[in-house]
């Protein structure tokens, strides 16, 4: 049991090493034409060994989407971000986390959805969960690096920030949609 908590602690300080030098673009990183579908559900199936069976997945990986310029460990620290941060907001009680992979085109006409982007083609990935949701004076923050509402131990606050910067770092943007309850 000592030993299975050593090495749990030892991937926790893995990822976050991983995290600070992604936030700080200290990692060589190999962008290249991806399609990231695979790379998406794998990080699921690692996250289903990782989160309560109360918590219910679900995917909806389009097949078809459109290849993206990246590196692969970026879209999986992005995945694994945004699901460990949606599985932890149902620790809890329970839920449903559900992750879909589609394309988006975006035009001017758009409104919120071209905020930030440039017009043209785009892979969505979206991750929603049934949680408590985020109060409207945190909603601001929660990319903000070291920004955390989590105890003590639980969170390091970059998870979020890393997912942000990797994202826009790609000519994307993020959104969020969420109200307490």
């Amino acid at each position: 049991a000592n030993l299975k908590q050593i090495l749990k602690a030892s991937h926790r300080a893995k990822d976050v090493v991983s995290q600070i030098l992604a936030f700080s673009r200290q990692t060589e990183k190999t962008d290249r034409p991806l399609k990231i579908g695979p790379i998406v559900k794998e990080g699921l199936k690692l996250l289903r060994a990782s989160i309560p069976t109360t918590i219910e997945v679900r995917q909806n990986i389009g097949e078809e989407s459109g290849a993206v310029m990246i590196d692969a460990s970026q879209v999986h620290q992005v995945i694994m971000n945004l699901c460990t941060n949606a599985a932890q907001a149902m620790q809890e009680s329970g839920g449903v986390l559900e992750v879909k992979l589609d394309e988006l085109d975006v035009c001017r006409k758009d409104g919120v959805l071209a905020k930030g982007l440039s017009p043209g083609s785009y892979v969505r990935v979206t991750v929603d969960d049934t949680g408590h949701g985020i109060p409207p004076d945190q909603k601001d923050r929660i990319f903000d690096p070291y920004f955390t509402t989590k105890e003590k131990g639980v969170g390091t606050g970059l998870g979020l920030s890393v997912v942000h910067g990797i994202v826009k770092s790609h000519d994307g943007n993020v959104f969020v949609y969420s109200r307490p309850g």
